[in-house]
């Protein structure tokens, strides 16, 4: 027996097998009486268990280091083992994959269509070979509303943080970034640094359900016909 909880059960038990008073049972077991009949004092932390409920529901492949950003965002000073604590007190921890389809980033809400230019973004990648057999990969954000893609940029891979810093200069020349961009459950679009910078830009992020395709339609539509996309 190493822990107090282990010894007040201990000693519990002494009482009512051998019926015997708290003060004997400690006494036999060598365990003191005031590590049984304290009651501790921590503060239940009601609120934030229910915050970290809410962040869990919505954002359902953060584990609790990714899941302390947002709380520090909400401007509750905490440290990342609380959190830690009480994210595997709640229960509320990711589950064992069982199958190999993945869960999505977050919990998708109803979709609104764009009504006027530059409200709703989509974004994918489209995949070519050149001449000499190099496989390249072109970013093209798309409009939602006029189907107008804002910019192309081709490149052998990109980082995830790559994919913020387009964004960004992207929306420069339209007058600033949209409400929404749709994109899929990719890892350049579900990892930390599109989080950052979504959020400091006040941007939402749709992601599409799994395995189904065409939800993110005009990137799609717009990718279908490589040719057609380049002379546009």
């Amino acid at each position: 027996m190493v822990s107090p909880r282990l010894r007040r059960a201990a000693v519990a038990w002494a009482q009512t097998a051998y019926r015997v008073s708290q003060r004997r049972a400690c006494r036999a077991l060598d365990v003191e009486r005031t590590a049984v009949r304290y009651q501790p004092r921590r503060d239940p932390a009601t609120a934030l268990r229910r915050r970290l409920h809410e962040l869990a529901v919505t954002r359902l492949t953060f584990g609790s280091r990714r899941l302390h950003t947002p709380l520090h965002r909400d401007g509750i000073v905490i440290n990342y083992k609380r959190v830690h604590r009480l994210y595997v007190e709640e229960d509320v921890q990711l589950k064992p994959r069982h199958r190999r389809r993945r869960k999505p980033a977050t919990l998708r809400a109803p979709r609104t269509m764009p009504t006027q230019p530059n409200e709703r973004w989509a974004m994918d990648f489209m995949h070519d070979v050149l001449q000499n057999g190099r496989a390249i990969r072109v970013f093209a954000p798309v409009d939602e509303c006029t189907r107008e893609c804002v910019a192309l940029r081709a490149a052998v891979g990109f980082k995830v943080s790559d994919v913020a810093a387009f964004l960004f200069t992207a929306g420069a020349p339209r007058g600033g970034l949209p409400a929404v961009v749709q994109c899929d459950n990719g890892t350049e679009f579900t990892s930390t640094a599109p989080d950052h910078w979504a959020y400091w830009n006040q941007v939402g992020l749709d992601f599409s359900r799994l395995g189904q395709p065409f939800e993110n339609c005009a990137c799609k539509a717009f990718n279908g016909s490589p040719d057609e996309s380049v002379s546009r």
